[in-house]
């Protein structure tokens, strides 16, 4: 059953009352009662709890913690999504809420010790406590409830209440249209009350009142209060649409004198749909807020929620509904963000409330929900571009990839910390891990690379001059995807490059000899002209051409020189390094390999000691926005690249005709530019290796059986040293900042074994392969990865 009204409004010099109405309903303990009752009420449906964005604040403290009997006797809460702001340490503490009303219950346990001084009766000498009305104790109950552990907990539970009681001496208890008794509150006093809320300093303003348009004074209030920094919450009336589809023209005037600090407050039921005593948003959509108005729990008595039991013994308890009831849950949502994030302009709250509203009804604003339902843990989560808060030009949205690292990394990115500290474009600042985001090279398909290549060899010479290249077959390329040939190429890459790769050779004196090649690096080359003879394997390359990373769009250049029995040689190579993992970017819908230029030149000696074959080089590689082919956000990294030096040894021992064995050894130094985030301390130390041997005309004439142990190029110390944001003073408006390390070096170490045979078969070339892969691509957490491979070829 529902009781009558039990307030009317009232302004002075106008006929028509300024009231605060509220409905009372009475529900059997036993039942949901809207998610209102008594310990024994059954829970309401639970609200989901996202994780909360991290801010730079203690450990939060648990979802569960927030989960109590108390928790789920209140709408409000729930409804709303607070807990994320509760986790976070929000509960309104410091922060004095307003709330110009017919006064509070001073003894009600849930406001013990938070009622300001700075209350006061503003129409009156009368005191706080009105015997005949509860409407401002149910208001302040709403927004500020305590978290006690009894009766229920409003959104601000550590907000100060600053009672402005405003009801028109005896109003309340004087019947008025016929059976509705209720309170008249006239502008004068309103003023006053706005005045006084002003000098106690009061951050929000909550008026749970309605009637006829406000006067010149009471605009001017408001317009006083707007320019003091306090955000004002008014209610949107309790007329349905029976007189108009606008709210209230008391909450319009408010608002079009409060410069956008006021919302205006429209009510929704417990399935999230508008009230039907609830005004609409009509004209003022773009300042309307809904939230739960309709069947909140619960009318206190003697300290505790009210239980009315009846002659049968059944027992009720009583809620309330009222437009005067959502603007509440708006006032305490609108005091948590002025206490956590303490830069927030009114201004500020306002659009953020309104702006991360849960879309109601039509998309977008429209004329009935306005922007929405209040969404709180939405209000508290980054908006916008985030940026480090220490540089405010170094933007880092969170959700971006921070760091794509590449094959010689390994799983160095899955144990990353990079704590920091962001502002969003409201400048409040956040706690995050930047590592959360970085991403490990995708792990290479080594034999798949190897098999469907697809491509076809041509040679040929003349003279001093030898041409070698492999056209790709497109529509083997175009089933292999991904890469093409041994490191396979984008998909459109593969597409244009016909001409997979071309090799030219040509003698320009006697000692001398050039070499060009196209979709190739230089080190095949300067092998070739040094006249090393290595053995075929199928899926195992070597390291001395491993630079820990993918690369495409490749040309080189070799040049080497006789000088006696030692050979020198000149190399240079460049192209694009391929980012081993899709970068996500909040502007694009995909997420796209990244490709940066890199610069490679470097010299090579070779001498050969009877059976012994022997190799020593030296390059220096330069990458334009890369280091070892990882890429770092622009945010962290500005333009950093890196320079490397590499070292390469190789040797080859051949005690007959038939037999080799071979060893090659790798090692690199890495020194990132320093720009952006990154200081001094920034460097890599990195290596590869192998040893292979191999029996030549082992079953029949023209064939080899090799067997190759391979470590590829691997990180074996070292990482980034980047200077980040660790604390933010919002006094200040200033960042203390840390050094923090990114270690680079990646648990795992993979180890790759190869038994590979090649010969002559059937018109053709057979090649066999079995291998064995340890820590796939230096993942500790990956399985081995076995593979037997069978390879035939035949030219025309």
């Amino acid at each position: 059953m529902v009781a009558p009204s039990t307030a009317s409004k009232g302004r002075n010099r106008n006929p028509r009352a300024r009231r605060a109405s509220a409905a009372l309903a009475f529900c059997f303990i036993l039942n949901a009662c809207g998610g209102g009752g008594t310990v024994s009420t059954p829970a309401p449906p639970p609200a989901p709890t996202p994780t909360p964005t991290p801010t730079p604040t203690p450990t939060p403290t648990p979802a569960a913690a927030f989960d109590t009997a108390e928790y789920r006797r209140s709408d409000g809460p729930s409804f709303h999504n607070v807990i994320p702001a509760w986790q976070l340490g929000a509960n309104g503490e410091g922060v004095t809420l307003a709330i110009i009303d017919s006064g509070i219950d001073t003894a009600n346990p849930e406001f013990a010790g938070r009622i300001s001084p700075q209350s006061q009766d503003v129409a009156g000498s009368r005191g706080l406590d009105n015997a005949d009305s509860s409407h401002g104790t149910q208001v302040a109950l709403t927004a500020a409830a305590a978290r006690n552990g009894t009766g229920i907990v409003g959104i601000a539970w550590g907000a100060t209440i600053q009672a402005l009681r405003a009801d028109s001496p005896g109003s309340c208890a004087t019947p008025k249209d016929g059976d509705k008794g209720g309170c008249t509150f006239f502008d004068s006093a309103i003023t006053a009350g706005v005045d006084r809320a002003v000098a106690a300093g009061a951050r929000v303003i909550n008026i749970s009142l309605g009637g006829s348009p406000p006067n010149s004074s009471l605009r001017a209030a408001i317009a006083r209060a707007a320019a003091a920094g306090i955000v004002v919450i008014v209610s949107a009336g309790n007329d349905g649409v029976s007189s108009t589809t606008n709210p209230d023209s008391f909450a319009v005037g408010l608002r079009q004198a409060g410069n956008g600090n006021v919302i205006i407050a429209g009510s929704v039921d417990e399935n999230r749909q508008i009230s039907s005593f609830s005004n609409h948003a009509g004209t003022e959509a773009q300042w309307y807020l809904m939230a739960l108005g309709e069947r909140v729990c619960c009318v206190y008595e003697n300290g505790q929620i009210k239980i009315t039991t009846d002659s049968s013994g059944q027992q009720f308890v009583t809620v309330v509904s009222g437009t005067s009831f959502a603007a509440p849950q708006i006032a305490g949502a609108a005091a948590l963000l002025r206490q956590y994030f303490p830069n927030l302009t009114a201004t500020q709250v306002v659009d953020l409330l309104l702006r991360t509203a849960s879309d109601a009804g039509a998309t977008g604003t429209d004329d009935i929900y306005g922007r929405g339902i209040m969404n709180i843990g939405a209000a508290f989560a980054p908006q916008g571009t985030t940026s480090l808060a220490d540089n405010s030009t170094a933007m880092v949205p969170l959700g971006e990839t921070t760091f794509s690292g590449s094959a010689a990394m390994g799983d160095a990115a899955k144990t990353g910390n990079l704590a920091a500290v962001v502002l969003d474009s409201y400048g409040r600042a956040y706690r995050t891990n930047l590592a959360a985001s970085m991403r490990s090279a995708q792990v290479r398909p080594r034999l798949g690379s190897a098999l469907l290549g697809g491509s076809r060899s041509i040679d040929g010479a003349a003279g001093g001059l030898s041409l070698a290249f492999s056209v790709v077959d497109p529509l083997r390329a175009g089933r292999a995807g991904g890469w093409s040939g041994q490191l396979r190429l984008s998909s459109r890459d593969a597409e244009a490059a016909r001409v997979l790769a071309a090799r030219v050779v040509a003698r320009v004196s006697p000692r001398a000899t050039m070499a060009f090649a196209y979709a190739e690096g230089a080190d095949g080359m300067v092998a070739q002209l040094q006249g090393q003879s290595r053995p075929a394997f199928l899926v195992s390359g070597d390291p001395n051409g491993d630079f820990g990373f993918f690369r495409t769009g490749l040309t080189s250049l070799a040049l080497r020189r006789q000088f006696g029995p030692l050979g020198l040689t000149a190399l240079a190579e460049n192209g694009k390094v391929l980012t081993g993992s899709p970068i996500s970017l909040t502007h694009s819908i995909m997420s796209p390999r990244l490709e940066d230029h890199y610069f490679r030149f470097g010299l090579s000696l070779d001498r050969h000691f009877g059976p012994v074959e022997t190799s020593l080089g030296l390059s220096w590689l330069r990458e334009d926005r890369t280091m070892l082919g990882a890429r770092l956000h622009s945010g962290l990294a500005g333009s950093s690249g890196a320079d490397s030096l590499f070292l390469d040894i190789g040797a080859a021992y051949r005690p007959s005709a038939d037999w080799r064995l071979g060893a090659s050894w790798r090692r690199g130094w890495t020194s990132p530019h320093l720009s952006g985030t990154l200081v001094a301390g920034s460097r890599l130390s990195s290596s590869g290796w192998a040893v292979d041997a191999s029996r030549l005309n082992l079953f029949r004439d023209g064939d080899s059986l090799s067997v190759r142990l391979l470590q590829p190029l691997r990180v074996e110390s070292g990482g980034l040293a980047m200077r980040l944001p660790d604390a933010y003073d919002y006094a200040t408006l200033a960042a203390t900042s840390v050094v923090r390390r990114l270690d680079l070096s990646p648990q795992g170490r993979e180890l790759m074994r190869e038994l590979a045979w090649r010969g002559p078969l059937g018109g053709g070339s057979l090649t066999a392969s079995a291998y064995w892969r340890s820590d796939p691509q230096h993942h500790a957490d990956l399985p081995d990865d076995f593979g037997l491979g069978l390879s035939w070829a035949a030219r025309f």
